[in-house]
């Protein structure tokens, strides 16, 4: 087992890099990633960078203004009835796939029932857990014809809900439709590039285990106003070599530089190095099944062992904040203390397992792994880590094989705290660590169904409280998005991440 010492000195980062192409057009947009999404289809990907990629070549219900607020999407408009139970989309006229064929309401009704179908897709409730029927469904219970989902006429849905949701087209944003036609003729090669269709500022026209090239669609509503021709995403897993290759000129937009070396690197970058504030969040899973980790006293003792000072100093330059809480919260109070205000002591607990295993990915969640280890070390807690690549570790976690493992998410341009707290709520994509709250479950009920934003605030501060009592994760860091941007990049914007590339363009392009 590494220890503190021996972690500052190891390499900052693990894996294979690709090598950026030397017949890049003139004009394309250059673009290096940490990972390929898992799969071009939304029913199926669930790696961070498939929604990155997703936003570029396929088209929400409802879409992302800007400035991250709602706007148009394939619908044009929207309205709630008056029991708040019914909402009603008007889909764009003259609506189109990239391949030409029209894209319907009956397109839209069939690619709800598909998101829920077990059958289909990797199915969950997402964000379809108020949607009428949509956890029988989910369950087998009933069939996919009966989720809440209604086309009107061909221009014309109707959304039916369980309960009152006034986020509903804030939700939509990332609902996207899938192209049936595609998708009937060629079942799970519709997403192969000669096959794939989309609704999207951007199609793929090439794709390997190592990049993907997109193309404009012409079809696309708001084509006219997309500068930008062609995109090249290449994935180059190693932070420092995907920094390196971008300050040699090799790629225009680069996420992730590496956390430990920020100040470095914004030193010799400069204007180019860019941060975000962002609704990231890294914290432990914790395994409710596991009796060693059964009891809240024993969660909250390995909670204020860990050092979280040390990890966001040496990991994140200082970047990130440290946090006992989910949703972030102005002038925070860094100490740790228990939610009726006493300071808590880190001492060696009797309670205390003496062993726990640790799964993690590498790179920087395999950092904070050893550190969160040796801390754990001074209290008499042994920890083994397990390291294994993404795909491994959420087959682990989603089969209950794991007693602690260090997870994260970011929201992308997701800023209501709805999304910060709503993945740990009953169906939520991180609700799989094996805790049952109907406390806390009610209060996700309650703070669902506000539809004003203050209001619906102090209701996710009440549910988050319920959580943070039981210990039922650790949270451990807020983190900030840094991306690379090169000079030829205009259109970008000092307080949304760069991730609506439609809406960038090249200078002398």
């Amino acid at each position: 087992m590494l220890n503190r010492r021996a972690l500052l000195a190891a390499s900052a980062a693990t894996g294979l890099a690709a090598c950026a192409r030397t017949d890049t057009p003139a004009g394309m947009l250059r673009v290096a990633i940490e990972t390929l999404p898992d799969s071009l289809d939304p029913a199926l990907g669930e790696f961070a960078s498939a929604a990155l990629v997703y936003k570029q070549i396929h088209a929400g219900l409802t879409d992302y203004a800007s400035d991250g607020s709602v706007a148009p999407g394939i619908a044009t408009r929207w309205r709630v009835a008056d029991d708040a139970l019914s909402w009603v989309f008007t889909l764009r006229e003259n609506a189109r796939w990239s391949d030409g064929h029209p894209l319907t309401a009956d397109d839209v009704v069939w690619s709800a029932r598909r998101l829920v179908d077990p059958q289909q897709s990797f199915a969950n409730l997402g964000d379809f857990f108020a949607v009428a029927n949509a956890r029988a469904v989910l369950a087998g219970d009933m069939p996919p014809e009966a989720l809440g989902f209604t086309a009107l006429d061909a221009r014309t849905i109707e959304v039916r809900l369980d309960t009152p949701l006034g986020l509903l087209p804030t939700l939509m944003r990332e609902f996207y439709p899938f192209p049936r036609h595609a998708i009937e003729a060629h079942g799970r090669d519709w997403i192969r590039p000669e096959n794939i269709v989309t609704a999207g500022a951007y199609t793929v026209t090439a794709a390997s285990q190592m990049s993907l090239d997109l193309a404009k669609n012409p079809h696309y509503a708001g084509a006219a106003d997309v500068p930008i021709e062609r995109i090249r995403i290449d994935a180059v897993r190693d932070a420092g070599t995907r920094t390196r290759m971008f300050r040699a000129g090799e790629y225009d937009l680069a996420e992730k530089p590496p956390g430990n070396q920020i100040g470095f690197w914004r030193e010799r970058l400069g204007t180019q190095f860019r941060s975000f504030d962002a609704p990231i969040l890294r914290y432990l899973k914790l395994n409710h099944a596991r009796p060693k980790l059964a009891m809240a006293a024993t969660r909250r003792a390995l909670s204020v062992a860990i050092d979280r000072s040390f990890i966001a100093a040496n990991f994140f330059d200082n970047t990130a904040s440290i946090t006992h809480r989910i949703i972030p919260q102005a002038g925070e109070v860094l100490d740790p203390i228990d939610l009726h205000g006493s300071r808590l002591r880190p001492t060696i607990d009797p309670e205390l397992p003496q062993r726990v295993e640790i799964r993690t990915v590498p790179g920087v969640s395999e950092q904070i792994a050893i550190a969160i280890a040796d801390d754990w070390r001074r209290v008499g807690v042994e920890a083994e880590l397990l390291v294994s690549y993404p795909t491994d570790l959420y087959q682990a976690i989603d089969s209950g094989d794991f007693d602690i493992a260090v997870a994260g998410f970011n929201r992308g341009l997701k800023s209501d705290p709805f999304f910060m707290l709503d993945p740990f709520g009953p169906g939520g994509f991180a609700a799989n660590f094996n805790w049952d709250s109907p406390d806390f479950a009610a209060a996700m009920e309650m703070a669902r169904r506000e539809s004003d934003p203050v209001v619906r605030a102090i209701a996710y501060r009440e549910a988050e409280s319920l959580l943070l009592a039981d210990q039922a994760i650790i949270p451990l860091l807020h983190e900030r998005a840094h991306w690379l941007v090169s000079e030829r990049i205009t259109g970008t914007r000092s307080d949304i991440q760069p991730m609506l590339w439609r809406d960038l363009a090249l200078a002398g392009a």
